[in-house]
């Protein structure tokens, strides 16, 4: 049997006792059933447990059928969506219409056949729970402090979110910019979707997934025979790309004939397949995403020079979660409503306590790490609430040292020159980045005078 967290509650209401007992008893197996003699009795029971489904025992005489129909009014002008499921000696026609339009789910004819019914039982749950979690996700779809799929309240976030909105419209190529985990798909899909392609493809290839003998097959395509195993003819990535958006992710993974390659195409916009002859026209916007540093790259010449000025016209750099941490209680409703949803369960609250250690732990995976956490917590937290005791004890210790040792130097030492210009280059470039590269409102930002934001771009070549 499955864990009490996870069944169905139903509720069923009908003046036989016997049957009331009757009907419990046999569904207690796949749900966790309450019982009410009336509509009295059933309403406390619908708004402490909110249950997916309320079976109605139809009374034969003249005043059930409207008792009915009140009750379906009533849910109808509530929060509940809980689903009702009549059960009735009257096997008319009319009854079971006028029942369905006034918002029943289904008309079960009597006597209860368990074999027929909890299929039925089963598809409402089933139908009722995509709906709520389908609601949770246009909800935080249309919140304020979102684009598209990605959660953010906080400056860094607010200055993303208005670089891509102004971005989205151009035909210019990006390069989104971030550490692992901090969302860089999402800002593609975001670019694609408030585009003039949004009703074409959106086509994402991960550059680092695959050796460079597929990767390229997988890119370009191939006609039949183009090599051993190659039986019959494959569009490519780019090509399934025509006129709508090629995201190339970890694109710093590229090798150079491939580098060499894209280059080329981006510059004919044409290509040829493996094996083949036919030259094919393609028309895609070109985004790519990194977590590498592709200008050291290039002086090391690992990444060409002229491939980078083609897919850097437009950078975006992602903050990472430890340079957002406002942003944190959003993304953990987010999540927490997303997987007690996805699971079943009740709203789970996130403590105080438990907030304070998230807030303190440096988060190396970033949102995606946050995402997991979320995940696995939700279904080990015991209570309503998830508290500092439902955390991962390695997460707590890492959140604890921390605090207490922010700057603590590491024992091989480190060149505290270069960390103060790192720190100092990576302010002035999110200054600029929320500035929309205007350097006296980036100066105003930091707190510095005009003369001295022009120095600070020119130290660091920006």
């Amino acid at each position: 049997m499955p864990p009490a967290s996870t069944l169905a509650k139903v509720v069923i209401v009908a003046e036989n006792a016997t049957m009331r007992r009757d009907l419990a008893s046999a569904l207690r197996d796949e749900f966790e059933p309450f019982e009410a003699g009336d509509t009295a009795a059933a309403i406390p029971l619908l708004e402490e447990h909110l249950p997916e489904l309320l079976l109605w025992d139809l009374r034969p005489r003249a005043s059930g059928l409207r008792e009915c129909v009140e009750l379906l009014d009533a849910l109808r002008e509530s929060d509940l969506d809980t689903l009702v499921i009549v059960l009735s000696t009257d096997a008319k026609k009319t009854t079971a219409l006028q029942l369905m339009d006034a918002g029943a789910y289904d008309y079960f004819v009597q006597p209860v056949d368990l074999d027929v019914l909890r299929p039925i039982l089963n598809r409402a749950v089933e139908k009722l729970r995509t709906e709520r979690e389908n609601r949770i996700l246009r909800d935080q779809l249309r919140r304020k402090d979102s684009l598209g799929g990605i959660i953010g309240g906080s400056e860094p976030m607010r200055g993303v979110f208005d670089l891509i909105r102004r971005i989205a419209a151009s035909t210019t190529t990006v390069c989104i910019r971030g550490e692992s985990g901090t969302g860089k798909e999402l800002v593609a899909h975001a670019i694609h979707d408030l585009s003039d392609r949004r009703t074409r493809p959106f086509v994402s290839v991960n550059c680092a997934a695959l050796p460079e003998s597929l990767m390229e097959a997988e890119l370009f395509g191939y006609e039949k025979g183009a090599f051993t195993g190659a039986v019959g003819t494959k569009e490519g990535r780019i090509e399934l790309a025509h006129r709508g958006t090629l995201f190339l992710d970890e694109i710093g993974t590229l090798t150079p004939i491939l580098q060499s390659k894209l280059l080329r195409i981006l510059e004919e916009h044409s290509l040829i397949r493996l094996g083949g002859k036919r030259v094919i026209r393609v028309d895609f916007r070109l985004l790519t995403a990194t977590n590498e540093d592709l200008e050291e790259l290039v002086r090391q010449q690992r990444f060409r020079e002229d491939l980078y000025y083609r897919i850097h016209v437009m950078p975006v750099y992602l903050p990472s979660l430890r340079e957002r941490l406002d942003d944190i209680p959003l993304l953990l409703d987010h999540f927490v409503r997303l997987y007690c949803a996805a699971n079943h369960m009740l709203l789970k609250s996130v403590s105080d306590d438990a907030m304070q250690v998230l807030k303190r732990y440096p988060w190396p995976g970033n949102v995606r790490e946050l995402e997991n956490t979320v995940q696995r917590i939700v279904l080990m937290a015991d209570g309503d609430a998830i508290t500092a005791k439902d955390l991962p004890k390695d997460l707590v210790q890492a959140a604890g040292r921390e605090s207490q040792n922010r700057f603590r130097i590491p024992a091989s030492g480190f060149h505290l020159e270069n960390e103060v210009l790192n720190f100092e280059k990576r302010w002035v470039e999110a200054a600029l980045q929320q500035a929309d590269g205007v350097k006296a409102k980036a100066a105003k930002m930091l707190g510095v005078n005009k003369d001295k934001m022009k120095y600070l771009c020119r130290k660091h070549d920006l």
